[in-house]
């Protein structure tokens, strides 16, 4: 059974492009992006199973420079909303 989950990222501060750019380059990563507030770039990601889902945090994760801090939080459930609005960059 797949697994998505979102992980928060506190970076170096002034690398939140590389960090973000550097992440979404992994194939498990659906998406990811720069935020404002406690936490500098967040990214969600989809692995085959939780076994995967830790090797690719403590390993792939851990070889990204400038990574300070990560919070790992898995959906449970997924809701989408009615509107179709496009994904802004």
């Amino acid at each position: 059974m797949a697994v998505l989950a979102y992980v928060l990222f506190k970076v170096s501060s002034g690398t939140e492009r590389e960090v973000a750019q550097k992440l979404a380059e992994f194939g498990e990563v659906l998406q990811a992006d720069i935020i404002f507030g406690e936490y500098d770039v967040v990214v969600k990601l989809s692995t085959k199973d939780l076994d995967t889902l830790e090797e690719f945090v403590s390993e792939k994760i851990r070889s990204v420079p400038n990574v300070l801090v990560t919070s790992t939080m898995i959906i449970s459930r997924e809701y989408r909303g009615k509107s179709n609005r496009p994904i802004t960059k």
